[in-house]
């Protein structure tokens, strides 16, 4: 039995595998079924068309806040989406430090206009009296050692006083004399008031102390760092505790999102082709059924890098670029900041008047 199988089992071996490989060419040589992209491509809607890849901005560019001295952050105000307006509080650094030697700088000034306002109430009300007290007693002690210098002397002329006592009242007389006068100048320099030299030092202690109160008034409100613009909270990637001020990046972006722009990068090579007068439209990526009209607002002329990438593995990475900023019109109802579009310029009449000059040269 096994003699019989033994010859017939080689040729239909190789029958089967002949038949294997006629069915795998035949496999390998169907037609393969068309693909249907999820999308429609986008299609140019000028029949000369400059494409150029786009990316949304707002109207004033991305205002990246940042603190204006390091510290830990005490409290963040805004979230993303927020409208503020120029001067709103963002976010605020620790205080405790800068608020205290604001407050001990008030007290310095407090005490320094305390001391000028004394000097200029002078000589106070309660002072005069007194004084003036002082002046008529003097006045009243020389007219009694006159009158008696006076009778001593007529005692002195009769031998019945001595020249002792004679000159001790002359001396008494004089004293007195002195006394009233002495008195009269503390009574003229008391109701002189203050003395203008010290006035203007006061003045100039409490200019300084005010100028100190003003400076730490400054370092507290260097702790709050405020929106520059009125537009809308971008971005935050701040929380409070976070300590900040070193090498952070951005961290709340503000802009002014009415109108939006579009940053279009035309490539080097199609400058040429470029006409900043022509009409654009800009396509979302992922919705070519949408169309947004631009507006040509400025042409940026340096021509740097390029840096916002599609992501298209035929795109280079070396290329260099002119961007162009246009402005939304109409409503930009679904589009937002940061976002991709793809951008197409009409050039056919750019086209036109160049074959037409071509012509006239030739």
């Amino acid at each position: 039995m096994n003699a019989k199988i033994g010859p017939l089992l080689l040729p239909l071996l190789a029958l089967g595998a002949a038949g294997y490989a006629t069915w795998h060419v035949y496999r390998a040589n169907q037609p393969l079924p068309s693909a249907v992209p999820p999308l429609p491509p986008v299609r140019a809607p000028f029949p000369e068309a400059l494409a150029a890849s786009g990316l949304v901005e707002p109207a004033t560019e991305d205002v990246a806040v940042g603190p204006h001295v390091p510290g830990v952050v005490e409290e963040v105000f805004v979230t993303a989406g927020d409208q503020v307006t120029a001067g709103a509080p963002l976010f605020r650094i620790d205080t405790r430090q800068a608020a205290a030697e604001l407050a001990v700088r008030e007290a310095a000034l407090a005490d320094a206009e305390a001391q000028l306002r004394r000097l200029r109430s002078l000589p106070r009300p309660e002072e005069i009296p007194a004084s003036e007290a002082r002046v008529r007693e003097a006045r009243a002690a020389v007219v009694d050692a006159d009158d008696a210098h006076r009778r001593i002397a007529r005692l002195a002329e009769g031998r019945a006083a001595s020249e002792a006592e004679l000159t001790a009242k002359r001396q008494a007389l004089v004293q007195a004399q002195e006394r009233l006068e002495r008195a009269l100048a503390d009574d003229t320099l008391l109701k002189a008031g203050a003395w203008k030299e010290d006035v203007a030092v006061a003045e100039a202690a409490v200019s300084r102390a005010r100028s100190l109160v003003d400076q730490a008034g400054i370092e507290v409100a260097r702790l709050t760092a405020t929106s520059p613009i009125d537009g809308e909270v971008l971005k935050v990637d701040v929380r409070a505790g976070e300590r900040v001020g070193g090498a952070d990046g951005p961290l709340v972006v503000v802009g002014r999102v009415r109108p939006l722009h579009v940053r279009a990068d035309i490539d080097e090579s199609e400058i040429v082709r470029f006409d900043r007068r022509a009409s654009a439209q800009a396509h979302p990526r992922g919705d070519p059924g949408r169309s947004f009209r631009l507006r040509p607002v400025r042409v940026e002329p340096y021509v740097v890098p390029k840096q916002s990438l599609t992501g298209d593995n035929r795109e280079r990475v070396d290329t260099r670029v002119l961007q162009v900023v246009y402005a939304v019109e109409g409503d930009p109802h679904g589009l937002f900041v940061g976002q991709q579009v793809d951008v197409f310029i009409d050039v056919a009449a750019r086209s036109t008047a160049t074959t037409g000059e071509t012509l006239v040269q030739r």
